[in-house]
């Protein structure tokens, strides 16, 4: 088993940036495809943006040109920088790892943007 593990969340004004990580513990295999996805409340979680092994990426609409996933293999730690962040991008953000079957998620981090 692998718990990946949030951290870089907190508050930051509209216009502002920060940068997600999430890493695995106790992992000793190639992990397929990372994912950022989020959760306001009241609403449904919905997915950011995902990275496949490859390098593939693909993003929500909400998010493109703002925000940016990457990867580093050798870690298996994924990273999200996000800019010119809205108040809607206020959320619970997770991190989820999928290899072959399996899937594992994160406990979360907040971001909260407002000034």
């Amino acid at each position: 088993q692998v718990q990946p593990v949030e951290s870089g969340g907190g508050l930051v004004q509209p216009g502002g940036s920060l940068r997600l990580s999430c890493a695995a513990s106790g992992s000793i295999f190639t992990i397929d495809d990372m994912a950022w996805y989020r959760q306001a409340p009241g609403k449904q979680r919905e997915l950011v943006a995902i990275i496949t092994s490859s390098g593939n990426t693909n993003y929500a609409d909400s998010v493109k040109g703002r925000f940016s996933i990457s990867r580093d293999n050798a870690k298996n730690t994924m990273y999200l920088e996000m800019n010119s962040l809205k108040p809607e991008d206020t959320a619970v953000y997770y991190c989820n790892f999928k290899w072959r079957l399996y899937s594992y998620w994160g406990q979360g981090t907040q971001v909260t943007v407002s000034s």
